[in-house]
């Protein structure tokens, strides 16, 4: 029997876990970690950096990725995003490191932290607890701790914008007042119109959700949106268990588009999302339109999806909103539960075995 997204039993069924509320919560979320970001000590000497490393994995970092948008027309500073198990060799004095683990006992980036407690470089936290946690108090590193409890994708309100506030403070990036406050009221905006209480009909997420239903999903995106690609292919993977993929304009024109022949009978097991948005460069939006024809030439369903808001800050997290909406409803449609995460439970059981 087909799955009815306008029917609240649904979500009772397949989400026992509540990550329904997660989904209502983010902009509120958005609001208190900038407020509570502000409210944050730094320590003077934070002053002193040019460069900015976030580490993190998953749900953790992908904060890291949109600021590095964010941030992209600004002269200062540099900020990269490491998701490996060692620290970039060129961290020194100068360097922030705020490393970001939601549980506090991220592999990865417990080694990072580690490598970096052995450096000169500004250290800061992000996290629940945890082992970074005993860590950071035990080295005297300041933690911003985040006190919200559920699965590390759904905290991103803690993992992003704190990174946008202190930023700020620090004088490398413009102030950003304005644009919060747009962004959140484009979020409860658009709650109107992708809530599950809004039927179908009206419902863009659950339209989409209905054209992804039973498909291999790519999300393409470019310029300040590839990080936001990064997050709809993560959310799908995560919270609908749905294979999803991701690639950024212009590359995939220089590759991509040719793979499209072979398998013919793959085709129309594909779907296309492109994420695109006014702040996208001219020719980036005429690719978009270019891809789109050749796509539909290929046989497979493709579509864009547009932003909302005037300001980067809001025209990135209304597409992000709108995936991670689009995602609960592709997990009800799989009749799955989106909160719970097994597989990555089993390969981290199975690697403490083989350590």
């Amino acid at each position: 029997m087909m799955v009815d997204l306008d029917s609240l039993e649904t979500y009772r069924r397949y989400d026992p876990e509540g990550m329904l509320l997660h989904l209502h919560n983010l902009p509120r979320q958005c609001r208190d970690a900038w407020r509570e970001a502000g409210e944050f000590a730094l320590p003077s000497d934070f002053k002193d950096i040019d460069k900015v490393v976030i580490c993190g994995m998953g749900g953790s970092a992908i904060g890291g990725d949109l600021l590095r948008s964010l941030a992209s027309d600004m002269p200062t500073p540099i900020i990269f995003v490491n998701r490996e198990y060692d620290l970039p060799s060129f961290v020194d004095e100068e360097t922030l490191v705020v490393t970001s683990s939601y549980s506090g006992n991220t592999e990865e980036t417990l080694s990072a932290f580690g490598q970096a407690l052995k450096t000169g470089c500004k250290k800061l936290v992000l996290t629940t607890g945890g082992r970074l946690g005993e860590l950071a108090r035990k080295n005297g590193v300041p933690i911003f701790a985040i006190n919200y409890v559920s699965q590390p994708r759904a905290v991103l309100g803690y993992s992003f914008i704190p990174l946008i506030a202190f930023l700020c403070r620090l004088d490398l990036l413009k102030d950003k007042s304005a644009e919060m406050a747009e962004m959140v009221a484009v979020l409860e905006s658009l709650l109107g119109e992708v809530a599950e209480g809004v039927a179908t009909s009206l419902n863009p997420a659950k339209q989409l959700a209905g054209k992804l239903s039973g498909k291999l999903v790519l999300v393409y995106a470019g310029g300040v949106l590839a990080a936001v690609a990064r997050r709809w292919k993560g959310q799908l993977n995560e919270n609908s268990k749905n294979w999803a993929f991701c690639e950024s304009f212009s590359e995939l024109n220089h590759n991509a588009v040719v793979g499209y022949e072979f398998p013919q009978e793959f085709a129309e097991g594909v779907y296309v999302i492109m994420l695109r948005s006014p702040e996208l460069h001219p020719r980036l939006l005429a690719r978009y339109r270019v891809t789109g024809e050749i796509l539909d030439g290929a046989g497979a369903g493709n579509g864009i999806v547009d932003s909302r808001g005037e300001g980067r800050l809001a025209q990135m997290m209304s597409l992000v909103f709108l995936g991670d909406w689009t995602s609960y409803y592709v997990a009800m449609l799989n009749e799955t539960d989106p909160t719970p995460v097994n597989t990555i439970a089993y390969l981290k059981a199975r690697l403490s075995q083989l350590s």
